[in-house]
């Protein structure tokens, strides 16, 4: 846990955690196997984080990296196996839509982190993140593109690739202002709170969840166009 960090950031941060987690099982039509898989990551990362492991930036390779790439790997089998490319193909487009208004409480937890001198300013939407703008459109674009079926394939994967370059864009921006040897940005105030309980489920959770909510959705109206009605 971060000291003199007030309560509540943490708490909300951890709740908005299980509402991803509580999303993706929607689409995964609560698959056993998957919420096994993403509650036991959970659980892994919390102790690990809890126990101010990493912290440590001064080591090679980086221990910051056993928290986004395993999960990277995981998204990566997603697409080039049969299982989960099938995996893939049956979530439901909605709820993987509606999951990316969890990135309106992100946004309001990092800017508490920013006034607590946790993350630089430009992680915030007070500097150059706007995925905010993902989690607000989210809902609609769920509702009149999955249940109204007003909204166009177009528009529908042109949404998702604006989202996800979004997504990319502050990703990069959280991992170079980690205090570690190759730091681009944030010297002045550095990202460390993503090296504590609970904000380790940040990259190892959340990120990984919404960054494969876009691929797969992107994945089902490149080729499974017949599948819904959705207009061109």
């Amino acid at each position: 846990m971060i000291e003199n960090l007030p309560a509540y950031i943490a708490i909300s941060f951890a709740l908005t955690t299980l509402l991803s987690i509580f999303c993706f099982s929607m689409a995964a039509r609560h698959h056993r196997l998957t919420l096994l898989i993403v509650i036991a990551w959970l659980v892994l990362q919390g102790i690990i984080g809890f126990s101010k492991f990493y912290p440590q930036t001064h080591t090679t390779p980086p221990r910051f990296a056993l928290l986004g790439m395993p999960p990277l790997l995981l998204v990566l089998l997603m697409f080039v196996t049969p299982a989960g490319k099938r995996f893939t193909d049956s979530l439901d487009p909605k709820w993987l839509t509606y999951l990316h208004t969890i990135r309106i409480p992100v946004e309001f937890v990092l800017l508490g982190l920013y006034l607590h001198a946790q993350v630089p300013r430009l992680m915030t939407f007070e500097g150059r993140n706007f995925d905010i703008i993902a989690g607000l459109s989210a809902p609609f674009v769920a509702y009149y593109g999955y249940t109204k079926h007003l909204l166009g394939r177009t528009f529908l994967l042109l949404w998702n690739f604006i989202c996800l370059a979004l997504l990319l864009n502050i990703v990069i921006s959280a991992v170079l202002s980690i205090p570690f040897a190759y730091q681009q940005f944030g010297f002045d105030q550095p990202n460390v709170a993503i090296l504590y309980f609970p904000f380790v489920w940040l990259p190892c959770v959340i990120v990984p969840i919404v960054f494969y909510a876009h691929l797969a959705v992107i994945r089902q109206l490149l080729y499974l166009k017949n599948r819904f009605a959705v207009i061109e």
